[in-house]
């Protein structure tokens, strides 16, 4: 018994040591997730810091445009494209011309309210009115016809008769006057549909061409002669309708213009019938 004691004394001292070793070298669960704190503080940084990437996006041009259609297309296709250039532009500079002389007209006709009518007669009353003038043209053009009726051949005709036939040939001018160039108009908004179509038409034989040449329909062969016909059928609609609309819009203010023209000229015959030059 004393010999089992004397050796469990020493082992369990022994035991006792180790067990303290190790307690004073591991080192414990807070420890280590506080050394391993900084070193994610660490790393953060340099995450956040790191540069975008900038994706570029790639611009394609497009090669079924009106550019690709004019370089690629034949003399057929860019003949028609220039018709219809030039029929565009045409009715555009009829429209605005035209738009400026009524717009003269109207201005002279409120003048000719203003003032041509205060005057003691039309020889002065003409003389306040512009040159050139539509209305003046009328009353110098009566003027005339009651001068001249005496001592000619036209005495034959009464002097009623002769003064309304002048004032009405000045009249019928200058209505020939603002009808020049609408007849363009009419044609181009009746005719463009038409030239578009026939560029259609030569669209479409051109993908039925490349179909046939490379003997399978598929998308890249006749997306560009398809392509080309509609930008045709676009081009005839974008030249049509406004000269239909313009031609439309012009006859009706030459005739509220020519109605206030005809006024003036019946007004005139009278006066000068009346004996007041």
């Amino acid at each position: 018994m004393f010999l089992n004691k004397l050796l469990r004394a020493p082992l369990a001292a022994a035991l006792l040591a180790i067990a303290a070793l190790v307690s004073t070298t591991a080192p414990t669960p807070a420890l280590a997730q506080a050394a391993s704190a900084p070193a994610a503080e660490a790393a953060a940084p340099a995450v956040a810091t790191a540069p975008a990437v900038k994706i570029e996006k790639e611009s394609v041009a497009n090669p079924y445009g009106i550019e690709a259609m004019w370089k690629e297309g034949d003399f057929v296709t860019r003949g028609t494209l220039i018709i219809m250039i030039i029929m565009s532009m045409g009715s555009w500079y009829i429209m605005f011309t035209k738009l400026w002389e009524q717009s003269k007209l109207l201005k002279a006709a409120d003048k000719v309210t203003d003032g041509f009518w205060k005057s003691g007669s039309v020889a002065k009353g003409a003389s306040t009115l512009d040159e050139g003038s539509a209305f003046r043209f009328i009353a110098e053009s009566g003027l005339k016809a009651d001068e001249h009726h005496e001592g000619t051949l036209t005495e034959q005709i009464d002097r009623h008769t002769w003064i309304g036939m002048s004032v009405q040939r000045s009249v019928d001018n200058i209505n020939s006057r603002l009808q020049d160039g609408l007849a363009f108009l009419a044609t181009v908004g009746s005719t463009a549909p038409f030239v578009g179509l026939f560029g259609t038409v030569w669209g479409i034989y051109h993908a039925l061409t490349a179909i046939g040449i490379s003997g399978q329909a598929s998308i890249d062969k006749v997306a560009g002669p398809v392509g080309e016909a509609l930008i045709m059928t676009a081009f005839g609609l974008a030249v049509a309708v406004p000269a239909v609309m313009g031609y439309n819009w012009l006859i009706r203010r030459n005739k509220s213009v020519m109605e206030r023209v005809r006024a003036f000229s019946a007004d005139i015959h009278n006066v000068l019938l009346a004996g007041k030059r």
